[in-house]
């Protein structure tokens, strides 16, 4: 280490930049600035007298010593978040910070509502909801809750089925509703190619298969909009289409296949006072029993 003492904030830049490859999006992902983060880089490769990144026009890539200490500063990091998860746990008190991730229209017509009636009664509690595709860690306290349509995986995440949603095909009040087994001269709102195995997404192309897809996006909200606005017809989450106004269901004979939807939280976090109340809250009012 050339005489000087490691730095956890340092290893904290060295894994930023490792997994975002720019200083740009390091910088964005730990809340410092770009110069920051290169003076905290050249300060690590300083003290322990290796170049732990090779600098080329596509961004910075691990050199042979930065991946062989990768492993390590890795758990340094689980341990650093262990420490605080531990901590954090033995908080009951109903106060402070919650960070809560799910889908943009799950988390804009279910979830807000319910939010909003818990904070009215836990004014020392803030939410902060971040409506994204990716999928947070739990682990490095990404987020405090997630919501999501799969199961977890990951053996240290507390997780339940919150509820099942059903789905159904919506078209605007004033469409003719297409004949199923044919959809010929109708359009389809869809999600985008990236999510075409999805379940509902087969069903509807395999119902209406003669119907031309129209519009595609992986924004539920944005399919119901186009939707109302009559550019064709869409499966809808019930929680969504059913609250979008202009929208009717259209009835084909077979409904769509369902999606279950499950929360998940790290097991360090079980007794957090103001976690467990906003995980009764939010049970209570939407949890199938």
């Amino acid at each position: 280490m050339n005489g000087h003492e490691l730095d956890w904030s340092d290893v904290r830049v060295f894994l930023a930049i490792a997994r975002s490859g720019t200083l740009g999006a390091a910088a964005r992902q730990t809340g410092q600035t770009q110069p920051t983060m290169g003076r905290r880089l050249r300060a690590l490769e300083e003290a322990t007298g290796h170049a732990l990144f090779q600098r080329t026009r596509d961004g910075f890539v691990l050199t042979d010593e930065g991946t062989s200490v990768l492993a390590y500063a890795e758990r340094m990091e689980e341990e650093a978040l262990g420490f605080t998860r531990a901590l954090a746990g033995k908080d009951a008190q109903l106060t402070g910070l919650l960070r809560v991730s799910s889908s943009d229209w799950f988390g804009i017509h279910v979830l807000t509502p319910v939010f909003a009636r818990f904070l009215e009664q836990h004014r020392g509690v803030s939410i902060e909801l971040v409506t994204d595709s990716r999928r947070y860690n739990l682990a490095r306290l990404e987020a405090d809750l997630l919501f999501r349509i799969t199961p977890f995986d990951e053996t240290d995440v507390i997780q339940r089925k919150l509820m099942h949603m059903d789905y159904a095909l919506y078209g605007r009040l004033d469409l003719v509703a297409p004949q199923p087994g044919d959809g010929q001269g109708h359009t389809l709102i869809t999600m985008n190619s990236a999510f075409e195995t999805l379940p509902d997404v087969a069903w509807v192309t395999r119902m209406l298969p003669n119907a031309r897809i129209a519009f595609a996006s992986n924004n539920r909200g944005a399919q119901a909009r186009m939707c109302a606005e009559g550019g064709g017809f869409a499966v809808l989450p019930c929680l969504l289409g059913d609250s979008t106004p202009g929208l009717r269901r259209v009835d084909l004979g077979e409904a769509p296949p369902g999606r279950d939807v499950w929360l998940g939280y790290h097991r360090d976090l079980r007794r957090v006072g103001r976690l467990r109340a906003l995980l009764d809250a939010t049970i209570a009012t939407l949890g199938d029993g």
